[in-house]
């Protein structure tokens, strides 16, 4: 009896040892693994953000050819501590903006493209967590190429039912997805004050 609860113990023991060492184990492995795969996520999502601000422009590059492109055309600045974008791309100069908002389930955000007078040439959203089919088209190129013609001249451009096609400043909002439309339209204002100080700053 007493060799029998001996041989339980130790195996119990056993057991807890052999769990304790997996685990620490498996926790160095992922540790390793994230700190090495770090720099190339880093790399990866700096290049689907360069992807999306070249987009903008008309450059619709695959994935290796993104960096290259982005150099070329896009000149990083700065304005009362925000950074925006330069372009030139084939005769064409102007900003880009950042946008950056809220929706109805999380953060969204995008770039315009401006000409320079103030003209959308064009325009990328996307989104964290907005319903497929609702809010989720703020993502789509349908979506976006609503703004193109568009105007952030005299006052910012908004989302609105039923659009007037001919107002250089109203967009249709998205069917069904009223939150994420207004998200959207106050991402606008915000950028058209960014706007609106960089071009006044630019005439001094």
């Amino acid at each position: 009896m007493e060799g029998g609860a001996e041989m339980k113990q130790f195996s119990n023991r056993y057991m807890l040892l052999y769990s304790l060492a997996l685990v620490a184990v498996s926790a160095v492995v992922l540790s390793v693994t994230a700190v090495t795969l770090k720099p190339r996520e880093e790399r990866n999502r700096q290049i689907e953000q360069q992807q999306m601000i070249i987009k903008t422009i008309g450059l619709d590059c695959a994935k290796n050819e993104t960096p290259q492109a982005y150099e070329r055309h896009i000149a990083e600045a700065e304005h009362d501590g925000k950074t925006y974008y330069r372009y030139d791309c084939d005769e064409r100069q102007g900003i880009i903006l950042p946008l950056h908002g809220t929706g109805l389930w999380g953060p969204i955000w995008g770039y315009l493209a401006l000409d320079c007078d103030g003209k959308v040439v064009g325009a990328v959203f996307d989104h964290k967590g907005e319903t497929p089919g609702l809010g989720g088209e703020i993502a789509t190129d349908k979506f976006a190429q609503r703004f193109v013609g568009k105007r952030m001249d005299e006052h910012p451009i908004y989302l609105i039912k039923n659009a007037d096609k001919k107002d250089p400043h109203q967009v249709d909002a998205i069917s069904g997805g009223t939150m994420t439309s207004n998200g959207v339209t106050q991402m606008l204002e915000e950028g058209y004050n960014d706007y609106i100080k960089i071009r006044e700053d630019a005439t001094k």
